[in-house]
């Protein structure tokens, strides 16, 4: 069968009847094999599936959604483009569970920036589908969620986020805001920050790995 996305898979090397997923999203101008470079890393019992965002950007990348700038050199996004990746990946999740035998109920999403910005998005407007999220140098950006999200019940969702203190790309005031909304919305937040740019460094990857580990079950 053809999925909606291309995307890189390894199988659990810990068979179950179904066995948890981790999807990696990557961000502008990456492509699957990015965050892929953890797979080997993560725990064995865990389907590890890389997408490839949809819109091509040369040479080598793809964006899930288009970035512009205008006269004055203000940067801004795409959102409807941002709405149809969001659907896009839900309609691939919903493709892999079909394929895979995935337990429904253990599905993460750890994106880095425009892929943690979709993972929130998604997250919170299909909140039955999503468990956990972990977004790397993200922010929460509430136009790309369904208005009336919170009637939903959305008390399960636990999300691990991380960002660099000085990140040129996303600033760090943007991921501070994430954390906050969520736990308003009494929602189990992990928030850490650390002295770098818009990257993830093995300190950050070790504290979310430590994060996948205790909030498996």
């Amino acid at each position: 069968m053809s999925n909606s996305l291309y995307y890189l898979i390894r199988e659990p090397k810990v068979k179950q009847e179904k066995n948890p997923l981790i999807l990696l999203l990557h961000g502008y101008g990456s492509n699957e094999e990015d965050l892929f470079s953890f797979a080997g890393q993560l725990p064995e019992e865990y389907y590890i599936i890389s997408a490839r965002a949809p819109h091509h950007i040369p040479p080598y990348g793809n964006a899930w959604y288009a970035i512009n700038f205008d006269s004055d050199m203000n940067k801004f996004s795409d959102d409807n483009q941002a709405i149809e990746s969001r659907e896009l990946i839900v309609k691939f999740i919903d493709e892999l569970i079909d394929q895979y035998p995935i337990d429904t109920q253990k599905v993460t999403l750890l994106g880095f920036s425009q892929g943690a910005i979709l993972s929130y998005s998604i997250a919170l407007t299909y909140p039955e589908k999503i468990d956990r999220v972990v977004a790397l140098s993200g922010y929460l950006n509430m136009d790309i969620i369904n208005k009336g999200f919170n009637t939903n019940d959305i008390s399960k969702l636990r999300f691990f986020i991380s960002h660099g203190v000085v990140d040129q790309v996303i600033p760090v005031d943007w991921a501070r805001k994430a954390p906050e909304v969520l736990k308003d919305l009494k929602l189990d937040v992990e928030y850490h920050e650390y002295p770098v740019g818009h990257g993830v460094t093995p300190q950050n990857f070790y504290d979310l790995l430590s994060w996948i580990n205790k909030t498996n079950k």
